[in-house]
């Protein structure tokens, strides 16, 4: 089973700019399609960004669209969230998986997650 571990979190202005990596573990990390997820106090977890095997399809929940860019890299097991105009209801502890690209559905174990905190 993939193991993932979420790092790049950390306390930024309203309008600033973080990347999160996702490192997985194994070599079944291209066999998946991935995504990102957040959960902000007190709220369910709910579905940030995916991208497919081979990186080819992307797909964005609407309050990150034109903001947010997913990207990743299977030579290095690695996938990234590239994160501008950060808004503080974006706020919340970030989180990897291995998804159901079409259902954007969690299928795999969860890392332990990257504090993003934005100020404003």
């Amino acid at each position: 089973q993939v193991q993932l571990v979420e790092s790049g979190g950390g306390l930024v202005q309203a309008g600033g700019s973080l990347r999160l990596s996702c490192a997985a573990s194994g070599h079944t990390f291209s066999t998946y399609a991935m995504g990102w997820f957040r959960q902000a106090p007190g709220k369910e977890r709910e579905f940030v960004a995916g991208i497919r095997r081979t990186g080819s399809s992307t797909d964005y929940a609407e309050s990150v669209l034109g903001r947010f860019t997913i990207s990743r890299d299977n030579a290095k097991n690695t996938m990234y969230l590239q994160m501008s105009s950060l808004k503080a209801e974006d706020t919340g502890v970030y989180y990897c998986s291995a998804i159901n690209f079409w259902s954007r559905a969690p299928i795999g174990s969860w890392g332990q997650g990257t504090q993003v905190t934005v100020s404003s």
